[in-house]
């Protein structure tokens, strides 16, 4: 029993993962130019950076969320040229 007790993992905490500004004046990680940046990021002039399966997760989401609007107008077209067959021929 002890055996499978040592095979099991902990798992990984999220280090990375803040609810406060930790770019505290006075501590030995202090970086006055990470306010900066921070700033531009928020402002849009520095974008964020994005691996390229996070990027094409994006594009997958966007085009999920477009999708049924663009299958109404393309129906709606469609019945629209059907109704003026019918009422032209």
């Amino acid at each position: 029993m002890s055996k499978e007790r040592k095979k099991r993992k902990k798992p990984e905490l999220d280090t990375t993962t803040t609810f406060a500004n930790m770019n505290i004046e006075g501590f030995k990680w202090y970086d006055p130019s990470l306010e900066k940046r921070i700033e531009e990021q928020k402002k849009g002039i520095i974008p964020p950076k994005v691996s390229r399966r996070e990027y094409w997760q994006m594009v997958r989401g966007a085009f999920a969320a477009l999708w049924p609007f663009l299958l109404g107008i393309v129906a709606i077209f469609g019945f629209m040229v059907g109704f003026a067959y019918l009422w032209l021929s």
